[in-house]
């Protein structure tokens, strides 16, 4: 499988358009990308921002509000009233009271995931200009965990060019961007919601490699120990999925490989979940990907909330913008 979310997206998209809100609406970026998806025929979008500034970007693009491009300024918005009263039981239990409530809720970022939480948006993507901390706590914070989920982790969609390798697919990579140490319960918990994310965004049958620096016993330590653990806790708990481990890299990737360090197993050399045993291993992996194999990284992707939020780089073009509003919609038809 090699299509991008916007490209699956586009081949099943559903009669009625999903509306995703964008928090940094007066970003060149963020407006660029929410036109191309409004145009593709993909989605509706809310831009969240002061008015002026968000109709002087549209207009810089040759565009306006209206026909499925609408604006909302959380200081004038008829719904900043109702969305405060709702933050206020949602938040009063932390010691937030009706005036703070108020001021809370004009701030872009969490002004969209009421939108979100209230059902006025599908989903809602952020971090061109906010920090992917303050976008993973107020998704938590305002749209909260999925009754089912164990926590809330991230992963990557890996997308292979169209110059790869003949072993060249796509993958998910998980947890490059949230979890920085996770025990083997954690571990467990990423694979499963891991899993779930492979066949809502690629369309597959997960075959789930559980990473190590070693393979079937190569190498003892307790950081081996915790990714064996993980697979037995993730094979009680999901007796439905295909996952192996430990497996290093090469074993899971390379068919003859993983023929040669792991013969039997029905993952080695065809995994498509790649789960990484913690922050660092996840987040250079991916980045040796991208860089050195050509691949493109189309994430953070937050996964375990009980209404899809998204994270974007800062330092993410309008295309990123576009696949990761392609991919909020993705996971909002998974999970209506």
């Amino acid at each position: 499988m090699t299509q991008t979310p916007i490209d699956l997206l586009l081949s099943e998209l559903p009669a009625t358009r999903t509306t995703v809100a964008l928090s940094e609406g007066s970003d060149p970026r963020v407006v660029a990308g929410a036109l191309a998806a409004h145009q593709a025929g993909i989605a509706d979008v809310i831009l969240v921002g002061g008015t002026d500034a968000v109709r002087a970007e549209l207009a810089s693009q040759g565009a306006s509000d209206g026909n499925g491009v609408a604006i909302h300024d959380p200081a004038t918005s008829d719904l900043t009233q109702d969305f405060a009263a709702a933050f206020f039981d949602l938040r009063k239990h932390k010691g937030v009271d009706e005036e703070a409530a108020c001021k809370a809720v004009e701030i872009p970022l969490i002004y969209a995931a009421m939108l979100v939480r209230l059902g006025h948006a599908a989903g809602t993507v952020g971090g061109a200009v906010a920090t992917t901390s303050d976008v993973v706590r107020t998704a938590i914070q305002v749209i909260g965990k999925a009754p089912d989920a164990a926590m809330v982790s991230s992963f990557f969609l890996m997308i292979p060019p169209t110059n790869a390798t003949e072993h060249g697919r796509a993958m998910l990579y998980s947890d490059c961007g949230l979890v920085i140490d996770p025990n083997s319960d954690e571990l467990a918990a990423i694979a499963s919601a891991s899993a779930n994310s492979c066949k809502a965004l690629m369309r597959q049958e997960p075959k789930i490699a559980m990473l190590s620096f070693s393979t079937k016993g190569s190498a003892r330590h307790v950081k081996v120990t915790k990714v064996t653990d993980a697979l037995a806790k993730l094979r009680t708990d999901r007796p439905d999925l295909s996952a192996d481990g430990e497996l290093q890299f090469d074993a899971a990737f390379v068919p003859s490989v993983g023929q040669s360090k792991a013969p039997g197993s029905e993952v080695a050399g065809h995994a498509n979940v790649m789960i990484f045993p913690d922050l660092d291993a996840g987040n250079i992996g991916y980045k040796i990907t991208q860089r050195l194999g050509g691949y493109s990284a189309i994430g953070p992707i937050l996964q375990g909330l009980a209404k899809p939020a998204n994270d974007l780089s800062r330092g993410c073009v309008a295309d990123d913008v576009t696949q990761m509003i392609a991919v909020t919609i993705l996971q909002a038809l998974a999970n209506p």
